[in-house]
């Protein structure tokens, strides 16, 4: 089955403070068709969220400013974007708190890119 990638020119947000996971990310993303924005902490995050409408929001959680929890429920109010936390905490009740404040995944780093990218083609195929 091949792989369905998203429309050209889908806007993806990476809200992440370490500059290299950033840039990882950023360009699987560009790679995959979408046009990437880049917030390194998390007030930044929620106004490029609020001008740039993106489809996927990918958010660390130990953000300076805002950390990922709170930039988490501030999107949800204005947005409906598909938000994958990555982060490095990997204790279970992150993971829950991060799903209940409205995350749609979480993934633990360090990660595989190419299984966060798997993961967002999965999050796409649904309406």
């Amino acid at each position: 089955m091949p792989v369905v990638r998203p429309p050209h020119g889908l806007h993806a947000l990476v809200i992440e403070d370490e500059p290299d996971i950033a840039e990882v990310v950023a360009d699987y993303l560009q790679r995959s068709g979408f046009t990437v924005t880049v917030a390194p902490d998390g007030q930044e995050g929620v106004a490029a969220a609020r001008t740039a409408s993106p489809a996927v929001v990918i958010l660390d959680l130990g953000l300076p400013s805002l950390d990922g929890v709170e930039v988490c429920r501030q999107l949800r109010t204005f947005t409906n974007a598909y938000i994958v936390m990555v982060t490095a905490r990997a204790d279970e009740v992150d993971t829950v708190v991060g799903l209940s404040v409205g995350a749609d995944d979480y993934l633990t780093k360090p990660f595989r890119p190419r299984e966060l990218m798997a993961r967002i083609d999965a999050m796409l195929r649904r309406p």
